[in-house]
């Protein structure tokens, strides 16, 4: 997510403000109780755009935010807000029902009626803004589903958590032909979400089969490492047969067996030329990633970066210890003394 504000660099007298007016250009009007004295203030703000979808990602000491039955009424767009936790606690609140959220857990609540949340512990948080006609569902569903706890004991949610996290935090997924191929999908899967969790099976049935692809690949990424994956695993995984799995994902131009080999041999490049590269042999980090012949390792991998796993290791730390790390490695530390990590 690309830094946007840091407390830091602002005087103590002016923080309040400068957030207050942050947050209600780039995401919602609220009120902002900081628990601190302005010169213990600390804000650190990412904001993002993707399509018609708004992302404010935020680190925060204690603080309370409230938008207020006035607030609500002069919405000009009515929009409903995801809210993830990434670490600590939070509360939310809306419609007389509160639920309390962990690491790991998201709600949802709805920018037309007043809602408090209270982040006591501080702020770390991912907070998405969808429009609300965009997700075309009732509003007793939405109602239903507002300011409870998803998470671990929703698959569907457990899902949606890593994918709007790393939504969040990829600026990559923000911009040209990346931002205009997941908005499509980024709504369907919120619907599945908040369809599941109210049992709606028919408003239900459509969200998930429009993003079942989705979901099987972010499933195979999250067990890439696992000697036995396979497609009757995967298959299994999302209660379909193994020929709905192939015909899903052919209608994706996907092949399993090359998608699954392709994304492998992408983590043992990038382990290969990371630190853990000089600390681990190749035949450990082939082994780690589902190559179990290294003749076959070895072949498949040069034909798919045109070097032998050994050269792109040995090339990528001769060039580190070249001195570029030192030049680099001073260009980031001062990056994150600036900005938000």
């Amino acid at each position: 997510m690309s830094p946007v504000l840091d407390t830091a660099f602002i005087p103590p007298r002016d923080r309040e403000e400068v957030v207050r007016n942050a947050v209600w250009d780039s995401v919602v009007a609220v009120d902002i109780d900081h628990r601190p004295a302005a010169e213990d203030l600390s804000v650190r703000i990412g904001l993002g755009t993707v399509g018609p979808l708004r992302i404010c990602s935020a680190r925060a000491t204690a603080v309370t935010i409230r938008r207020t039955e006035r607030l609500a009424r002069e919405d000009e767009e009515p929009a409903i807000f995801l809210g993830l936790q990434v670490t600590g606690t939070s509360l939310v609140a809306q419609n007389g029902r509160e639920c309390v959220l962990g690491p790991g857990e998201f709600a949802v609540y709805e920018s037309i009626a007043p809602y408090t949340l209270l982040f006591e512990e501080g702020v770390d948080h991912h907070f998405l803004r969808f429009p609300r006609a965009a997700l075309a569902l009732p509003d007793r569903l939405l109602r239903d589903t507002g300011s409870v706890t998803l998470g671990p004991g929703n698959p569907t949610a457990r899902l949606a958590f890593s994918y709007f996290s790393r939504l969040a935090a990829d600026d990559a997924l923000h911009q040209g032909v990346h931002a205009d191929a997941v908005v499509e999908p980024s709504v369907e899967l919120l619907r599945a979400v908040l369809t599941t969790q109210h049992g709606n099976s028919d408003l239900a049935r459509g969200p998930l089969e429009s993003t079942l692809g989705l979901r099987i690949t972010q499933y195979i990424r999250a067990h890439l490492a696992d000697p036995d994956l396979s497609a009757a695993r995967i298959a299994a995984a999302h209660d379909i047969s193994v020929r709905h799995l192939y015909a899903v994902l052919s209608g994706l131009g996907i092949s399993l067996g090359d998608w699954i080999r392709t994304h492998r041999l992408a983590e043992c490049r990038r382990e290969l030329s990371g630190p853990s590269g000089r600390l681990r042999t190749i035949a450990a980090i082939r082994r780690r990633w589902g190559f179990v012949n290294a003749t076959h390792f070895s072949k498949v991998f040069k034909q798919a970066y045109g070097l032998s796993p050994r050269a792109w290791r040995d090339q990528n730390h001769s060039l580190r210890d070249s001195g570029d790390s030192g030049i680099l490695g001073d260009r980031d530390r001062t990056f994150e003394r600036y900005h938000l990590g």
